[in-house]
């Protein structure tokens, strides 16, 4: 590994191939100082990205890439979603996006190593990928960001480049969560037993059951992402102290980031691990509470997508919910309003009209071919299905469909 200054990256960056795939740490990390270098060093670039916050380089040239869109990316025209499960997003990696660089937010260095802090996620996979091929792996190493264990630490021999920054870490706070989270909340809450695992997400909803969980004892934490009312689980005395909080990012506030840093009660895990149904399903009393848009008279949910557009994704619900009904005890919660108040209708529905939060296949085979799915863009997919798996008759129909639900090609939906 070698420490350089910003001025330097921009050198290195600049032996990118045109057209580059780039992967970066996601969520609330995003390394701004090597995506500024990025942006400045090379014309046309593709930017993959796991639930994205911004600024981001925006521009001709730059491509937009994900299997989890967050608020950096929604809407946007350039952007390519890939439909995957959250645990399968590091076989992607290995197989259809292969990376030529990856840019991490990390720790300052420790010893010899730098933690990825508050976002481990898909990041390791990324990491052996650029490795098996040589392509560059950097680090923005940051005073500020708190040094986390487990997957979380990165041996400096894993790193080409280092780049050091002090700068605060995006932090957020809970405010006011409302009557309907603390009566769903509180709903929740009263189905849990003492000594369930837990895996909760971000959100009112989330908060209101952790908030109602303060009287449960023995409390075990398996989850993709926690916050702060974890860490207030803690000091209420209601963890188990004998098992390590599990998780694989996490973001809330500066209290929270103290909390977190060298604390070794806090195993900071890869995704494929901690969002694997068979390790989800080992855990005790497993419950998982995840949110939806909209869920039917069917028990179908949609929780990805608001008209034909795609708002979100995946995720890791369907990792949870699958390995939650699995485990001995366990259950799963889907949780939202029954009214969105916005729009002024109901989010039970008689029957879904937005495709259903699933899972991929790796091909759809009909009597006309096979149709490649699993780590194509949506649009592909759409493509794959007509050109190979639809009859002849209805291609042309499926075609118009597709266009009119922005699904040609290069499009998101």
């Amino acid at each position: 590994m070698r420490v350089i200054t910003a001025e330097q990256l921009s050198a290195i960056l600049s032996t990118l191939p045109n057209g580059a795939r780039v992967i970066a740490s996601g969520n609330f990390a995003t390394p701004r100082v090597l995506l500024a270098a990025l942006d400045e060093s090379v014309p046309r670039y593709r930017l993959h990205m796991l639930n994205a916050h911004g600024p981001l380089p925006d521009r001709e040239g730059v491509r937009y890439e994900t299997t989890f869109v967050g608020p950096a990316m929604r809407g946007h025209h350039r952007l390519d979603y890939i439909p995957c499960r959250l645990s399968l997003v590091p076989v992607l990696f290995h197989q259809r996006c292969r990376p030529q660089a990856v840019l991490l937010h990390t720790s300052a260095r420790h010893r010899d190593t730098v933690s990825l802090g508050i976002e481990v996620n898909v990041l390791p996979a990324a990491i052996e990928a650029a490795r098996s091929t040589g392509a560059l792996v950097i680090a923005q190493a940051n005073r500020q960001m708190p040094y986390t264990y487990g997957d979380a630490k990165i041996h400096e021999s894993q790193i080409d480049y280092l780049v050091e920054v002090d700068e605060p870490v995006p932090t957020n706070t809970v405010g006011d969560l409302g009557d309907t989270a603390h009566i769903i909340g509180q709903s929740i809450a009263a189905r849990i037993a003492d000594g369930a695992t837990l895996q909760l997400g971000i959100g009112a909803i989330p908060d209101a059951v952790l908030t109602a969980l303060r009287g449960h004892r023995g409390l075990k934490i398996w989850t993709e992402m926690f916050s702060d009312g974890v860490a207030e689980l803690h000091r209420s005395g209601c963890l188990d102290d004998q098992l390590p909080v599990t998780s694989s990012f996490l973001f809330g506030s500066q209290d929270l980031y103290d909390w977190v840093h060298f604390n070794q009660q806090v195993h900071m895990l890869r995704t494929d691990i901690v969002n694997d149904p068979a390790q989800i399903a080992r855990q005790v009393l497993m419950t998982s509470v995840n949110a939806a848009l909209q869920v039917d008279l069917f028990d179908q949910a949609n929780a990805s997508r608001i008209g034909n557009r795609i708002y979100s994704g995946f995720g890791g619900a369907t990792d949870f919910v699958v390995g939650a009904q699995h485990a001995r005890g366990g259950q799963s919660f889907i949780a939202l309003p029954s009214w969105h108040a916005k729009a002024q209708q109901s989010t039970i529905v008689g029957k879904l009209t937005e495709p259903v939060t699933s899972v991929q296949h790796t091909a759809v085979a009909t009597e006309q071919g096979i149709a490649q799915m699993f780590g194509h863009s949506q649009s592909e997919q759409a493509a794959n299905l007509i050109a190979h798996a639809a009859h002849p008759d209805a291609r042309e129909q499926l075609r118009e469909q597709a266009a009119q639900f922005g699904l040609a090609p290069g499009r998101t939906g």
